[in-house]
């Protein structure tokens, strides 16, 4: 059985919730919530599906909309209207093929390297264009999972759920020099609207396809999933959130977990144009984005 499945979406210019993922052309039910409430659902409930929901519906008029309904916009889950107030960032080189195939030791941790993508408003939807430096030395599509957590007004960190996404980045300017690893990821980042209300997914599977012109130029296979990475997904979130920055009172932060090896390791390079497709097979999940490379603005 899948988790739960919640997600937040502009309808006439406010802000609902809804719950599931009903097949298109069908009817979806959506209730208002004002922005913050469910992130503090979180929060203030032991975040299961029915707590989140019964926080979150009580008292709130329900207005029925068919699925795919233009007045619906979905929104990545739980971004803040102060878009701010959101962190995106992750891991790298956690994945066991770039570790011999294995798993840490269970009596020590050694963290991973850490990078910064950007604030809330950095995030992209399914559908929506990836923007990338003008010139990049090699893309890399990276289909992760991405874990949300909701800092509180302490700043202790509560985990909400999971979603995945598309971590974009220019792996051939990593590679020219590790050093310039914080300029390779300021390319945009594709996140799935829907929150799995779950622990961490042990195993995550599915398929990338790239295509040119209107024609698959590239396709691979991958594996995002827990059992799929050296690094324990618990002792990775307990060592980033030992730091106080990632800790401030009211912080939504993304991590993206680390990817599989992708089509850049098979020789495949990445075009401006280029369509990106990911559907995470084993949760239903599949969104694309297009790749446009922006030449920089003159300074003034």
């Amino acid at each position: 059985m899948s988790d739960p499945i919640l997600f937040e979406a502009l309808y006439q210019g406010e802000r609902h919730v809804g719950f599931d993922r009903p097949e298109p052309g069908t009817q979806q039910t959506l209730y208002p919530v004002a922005d913050g409430r469910l992130a503090a659902a979180f929060i203030t409930t032991d975040g299961s599906a029915d707590a989140i929901r019964a926080a979150v519906t009580e008292g709130a008029e329900a207005v029925t909309v068919t699925v795919g309904d233009p007045d619906v916009r979905p929104l990545p889950p739980l971004l803040p209207t102060a878009s701010g107030n959101a962190l995106l960032s992750g891991f790298m080189g956690t994945h066991k093929k770039k570790w011999g195939g294995k798993s840490a030791p269970e009596d020590e941790f050694t963290p991973p390297k850490w990078f910064f993508k950007g604030f809330g408003d950095w995030v992209r939807l399914p559908g929506e264009t990836l923007n990338v430096p003008a010139n990049p030395v090699a893309l890399i599509e990276e289909p992760e999972v991405a874990l949300v957590y909701v800092n509180d007004a302490d700043g202790t960190p509560h985990y909400a759920g999971y979603t995945f996404g598309n971590d974009l980045c220019d792996i051939g300017l990593h590679r020219r020099d590790p050093g310039y690893n914080p300029y390779c990821k300021l390319c945009d980042t594709a996140l799935a609207p829907w929150l799995f209300l779950g622990p961490p997914p042990a195993s995550v599977t599915g398929r990338v396809t790239i295509e040119r012109d209107g024609a698959t130029a590239w396709e691979g296979s991958f594996d995002c999933g827990g059992d799929a990475l050296y690094f324990r997904v618990r002792d990775m979130a307990a060592h980033l959130f030992s730091f106080p920055a990632v800790r401030r009172p009211g912080l939504v932060n993304y991590i993206l977990l680390g990817a599989d090896e992708a089509s850049f390791h098979d020789g495949f390079r990445i075009a401006d144009g280029d369509r990106i497709a990911i559907d995470v097979k084993s949760h239903g999940v599949a969104f694309d984005n297009a790749v446009r490379y922006v030449s920089p603005t003159p300074l003034a």
